[in-house]
């Protein structure tokens, strides 16, 4: 049920839907796709980072927790505002602090302004999620799914090849290098939108504290946004988890991989990014609990796997070649990247199915929740490898995998029995 608030005013401007163009959805999956670039680049660059400013290893992942807790808060404090405001406006001008926040990244003189850096580049970076529910706006409900899907591709592909483009400039120019550059395409970017992004006035009509208020109320009244929030966030969980550290192992005997190395392991799951369009077919075909599980199952054993390929077949088999344990752990890297991103993109196409006038608030609702879950997968990362090692990050890692699994399970049942 719409909020009171959220009437169609008569003289609003709006995009009328199915006016999504191939180009424009091209430009679409690419903005989301490079900025995103800042939120996961950190993970392959924690130990030059670590080195830099002095980190122990048990915080070493607050690197990636900071940027993270910026976007989740990001999604909940500026993506609603896609409700409230002329969308365009909103993104140009949010793309132009996050250029500036990655400067500050790159040019930090010492932890705490770094940290801070981090933060607002993440807050920023849910410029990410303005765009998409746009996209949504501008596509047939028929044909959302698809749309989700391919948006979601460049999204994807913008997160797997961020860890090696990030190793890669590392080994070339330096860590800073990176963040330096991404600034610039970000500032360009955000010129380039300003010009080609359509126009979209949003239907509310009231002020911002309604607004956030009201994103209580659909939390409340949605058990679809609620559920599929919690099963991305333990997909999350698991993600960071493994993203955080793995750098870390393969830079350690007897992988002893250097950034470059590191950085072609990272291609690895770039290969993930193409099930986002196949999962957003197999839920418009109606196919959503049988994909649920399978994300869900894939994420579980991708875990294990990377147990078996980066210390398990050690232990078991002295001698064996680093080679053919990489190759498992790379496995392992693609087969957890499918699970979450099925299990996103099912989700986002879930929740963008419902409560058309609030869908700048139910995507920020939905992505802010579960990047809370990627958060504490990258700072327990940390801790995990401090204390166990490789396995205890595969534990940690296996566990969230399981109570997706487990909530998901739990929550169609609850479903079919009313």
């Amino acid at each position: 049920m719409p909020l009171a608030f959220e009437k169609k005013p008569v003289s609003a401007t709006t995009v009328p839907p199915d006016k999504l163009s191939a180009g424009l959805m091209a430009l679409f999956a690419f903005s989301v796709g490079v900025t995103v670039l800042s939120l996961y680049a950190s993970q392959p660059l924690i130990g030059l980072i670590q080195a830099d400013f002095g980190l122990t290893t048990s915080k070493a992942g607050l690197v990636t927790t900071f940027t993270l807790l910026g976007y989740a808060s990001g999604l909940l404090l500026l993506v609603p505002l896609t409700d409230l405001v002329e969308n365009r406006t909103l993104i140009v001008a949010t793309l132009g602090v996050d250029a500036v926040a990655l400067a500050s990244v790159a040019y930090a003189p010492n932890l705490p302004l770094f940290f801070a850096a981090c933060y607002l580049s993440g807050v920023t970076a849910s410029a990410i999620q303005m765009l998409v529910p746009v996209a949504a706006q501008l596509s047939a409900d028929a044909q959302r799914g698809r749309v989700v899907g391919n948006v979601m591709s460049g999204l994807m592909l913008g997160i797997l090849l961020s860890r090696p483009i990030a190793s890669l400039f590392a080994e070339i120019a330096g860590w800073r290098s990176f963040y330096i550059t991404l600034a610039g395409v970000i500032a360009v970017l955000a010129v380039l939108l300003a010009r080609v992004l359509p126009r979209r006035r949003p239907y509310a009509s009231r002020g911002y504290g309604v607004l956030i208020a009201s994103m209580l109320t659909i939390l409340r009244e949605e058990p679809v946004l609620r559920h599929r929030a919690a099963y991305q966030a333990l997909c999350m969980g698991a993600f960071g988890v493994f993203w955080t550290s793995v750098a870390l192992r393969l830079s350690q005997p007897p992988f002893s991989l250097n950034q470059s190395g590191i950085a072609l392991f990272a291609l690895t799951g770039a290969a993930g990014a193409f099930i986002a369009p196949i999962a957003g077919r197999i839920g418009d075909r109606g196919w959503t609990r049988g994909g649920t599980f399978a994300a869900h199952a894939s994420i579980i054993i991708a875990m294990v796997l990377a147990e078996l390929g980066g210390d398990a077949v050690f232990r078991a088999i002295p001698g064996v070649p680093a080679g053919a344990a990489l190759v498992i752990l790379s496995g392992a890297a693609v087969l957890l990247d499918l699970g979450v991103i099925g299990d996103q993109t099912l989700g986002r196409r879930a929740i963008n199915l419902v409560r058309p006038e609030a869908r700048g608030r139910m995507n920020g609702l939905f992505t802010g929740l579960f990047f809370f879950g990627a958060a504490a997968g990258s700072g327990l990362s940390g801790i995990a490898w401090a204390h166990a090692g490789w396995l205890g990050v595969c534990g940690v890692g296996t566990a969230f995998g399981i109570a997706a699994l487990l909530a998901s399970g739990t929550a169609f049942k609850a479903t079919v029995a009313t």
